[in-house]
């Protein structure tokens, strides 16, 4: 992309038309006392010289002019600006979230399996958003910092395992951590997605005391119950058999759930099979939008050297020309 910054200049063209009348009708003139002296010379070979001579001049004048004009090389750039959201997942890594009541591949897998598949997809999705993990059991505490880089989120996220915090549900402490964490942020949008499939069992801090609390500092929190409620598959090991299912008693406390989404002015989700937690991630990626904001701008460099150095280089070739190959006979 190329302008010029004095395009007036280019009036001065205007000043090649009488140049080149000039140089077509004031033809030199060879002044001898004798003809024969021109049958000496070998002019044969030069066509026209003074035409040539004021090819070249008139060349140098456009250049002239064109460096005068100030041309300009211009390359477009995109300075994109964005207002982030704070996301913090909370993750429970307790013994029952190795119930193997999802389907990966058409084959059973445990909760926390699928649920750390769509968070990967999840964090994916929002490449301008600082997002962090807390993992709760008995205890909970946290695993991943916020922070852009994703790269780090997801390692930390793939290194999550059942029983890492304890085996009981503490999701009062999760939350509390979570406010914690979150609570000084100067981010207009902060949120929590808390991923369970039980009820708080650990009984450290009350739920929805936690709920209040990061109500208080406009933490969003959006709440996930995951799995069947009742009977649910667990792979064991039987020595004599080797693995087999075996059922046993899960549930999760969605009342409690619903109410910390409510207080928290969030929205609770439960998924029964991986298209409904995938679907779930997917409408909270809708709800929760990063502002982005993309302008654009022209960053031009001077190139009228160029031109003038063209011009210097014609205007010395018509100089040298004119006083050796083309000069005139007196």
């Amino acid at each position: 992309m190329i302008r010029f910054a004095h395009p007036w200049f280019f009036l001065l063209l205007l000043t090649i038309i009488p140049v080149f009348f000039w140089g077509t009708r004031s033809g030199g003139r060879f002044k001898f006392s004798n003809l024969s002296i021109l049958k000496e010379l070998n002019l044969g070979v030069f066509i026209h010289p003074r035409q040539i001579l004021l090819i070249l001049r008139i060349f140098a004048i456009i250049f002239f002019i064109l460096a005068l004009a100030r041309p300009q090389s211009g390359k477009k750039f995109t300075k994109i600006t964005s207002e982030g959201i704070d996301i913090m997942l909370l993750v429970d890594t307790s013994g029952s979230m190795q119930a193997v009541d999802f389907f990966k591949d058409k084959e059973r897998v445990n909760r926390l399996t699928i649920v750390k598949d769509v968070s990967l997809q999840f964090i994916k999705n929002r490449p301008n958003d600082r997002i962090g993990v807390i993992v709760f059991g008995t205890d909970a505490y946290t695993q991943c910092p916020l922070t852009l880089d994703h790269g780090i989120v997801s390692q930390f996220l793939d290194k999550l395992e059942i029983g890492m915090a304890g085996e009981e549900t503490a999701i009062g402490s999760a939350i509390g951590v979570g406010t914690k964490r979150m609570k000084d942020l100067d981010s207009k949008s902060k949120i929590m997605i808390l991923v369970t499939d039980g009820a708080d069992t650990a009984r450290t801090i009350p739920p929805l005391q936690a709920a209040e609390a990061a109500n208080t500092y406009n933490i969003k929190t959006y709440t996930i119950g995951v799995g069947t409620s009742g009977k649910a598959p667990f792979i064991i090991d039987h020595p004599l058999f080797g693995k087999r299912i075996q059922y046993g008693e899960t549930q999760f406390d969605e009342v409690t759930l619903k109410e910390i989404a409510r207080i928290t002015q969030g929205k609770y989700f439960a998924a029964n099979s991986t298209d409904e937690l995938e679907s779930i991630y997917n409408e909270i990626d809708k709800l929760e939008k990063t502002k982005i904001e993309a302008n654009e701008y022209t960053e031009y460099n001077e190139i009228f050297y160029i031109f003038l150095i063209i011009a210097l280089i014609v205007l010395l070739i018509e100089i040298i020309l004119g006083n050796t190959l083309f000069r005139k006979i007196p």
